[in-house]
């Protein structure tokens, strides 16, 4: 069986938001291997920008690779390589430093999510919008332990008090899933500046209504419209089934039939 072919098309876009005065999100993006990345800094000015960038940066150096499993090990790889490196800094500074990630990885017709912190990936399938990543946050473990209610998590003063990110640590363990993905899903990466400030379902209409090569600008448009606090990052990918033309045909022509 002929294996299926698909076009994946991606928009990125990042803005600083409307209160901090610099950027500390970044976004990568390795088209060769499909691979897209979102980073959130955190640790002050200096130490955030540093931060995220070592993390997009581990990624310019990606191997080829053959199928999703070898092509998520080097995802997992580069984003170790960034946490010794941020992790020794702080060490040596004195500091604690670090930054979330998300990363997308499209391998044939499967697709794996990698992450540490509270960016997320959504997946927009049917007209549905779904959360595939779990906000590694202090107050999702407290949600998972049954200490507190899901309803009460926004309002939480713990609710972006991360429990896990790239470069805090000595030793990093990511989360990570993998599935199918079908022709016409959009993929949806973001830093916390988007989903802290937009509810999944205006993201989900915004996503619908909007053309596909304007959508990360439009959801970073009307967070900047709703006052965002915090810098946002958005990446959308989509994926299309390529057309197949198939030439030639086994048909018998009619007898008195017009060719």
């Amino acid at each position: 069986m002929t294996a299926r072919e698909y076009r994946l098309d991606w928009q990125a876009s990042t803005d600083t938001g409307s209160v901090r005065d610099h950027n500390e999100d970044l976004f990568a993006v390795v088209p060769d291997l499909k691979v897209w990345v979102v980073a959130d800094g955190m640790g002050g000015h200096s130490a955030g920008d540093w931060a995220s960038k070592q993390i997009a940066e581990s990624f310019s150096e990606l191997p080829d690779c053959e199928g999703l499993e070898s092509l998520l090990e080097a995802v997992s790889n580069a984003i170790h390589s960034a946490n010794a490196t941020i992790f020794q800094r702080g060490v040596s500074e004195g500091k604690t430093m670090g930054s979330t990630v998300v990363s997308l990885a499209i391998s044939g017709d499967a697709f794996g999510i990698v992450w540490a912190g509270d960016s997320r990936a959504y997946l927009l399938r049917g007209g549905e919008l779904l959360q595939l990543t779990t906000d590694h946050t202090q107050v999702q473990a407290m949600i998972a332990r049954g200490i507190l209610p899901p309803e009460e998590a926004e309002s939480h003063p713990m609710s972006h008090v991360l429990s896990k990110a790239v470069g805090v640590e000595d030793a990093l363990e990511l989360e990570g899933i993998t599935d199918k993905f079908h022709s016409g899903d959009l993929f949806l990466l973001c830093s916390d500046g988007l989903h802290g400030v937009l509810h999944s379902g205006e993201i989900r209409d915004i996503l619908l209504t909007s053309e596909f090569t304007a959508s990360a600008d439009r959801l970073i448009e009307r967070c900047l419209e709703v006052g965002a606090k915090d810098n946002v990052t958005v990446i959308v990918v989509q994926a299309h089934e390529r057309t197949q033309l198939v030439f030639g045909s086994t048909a018998e022509p009619q007898e008195g039939a017009d060719l």
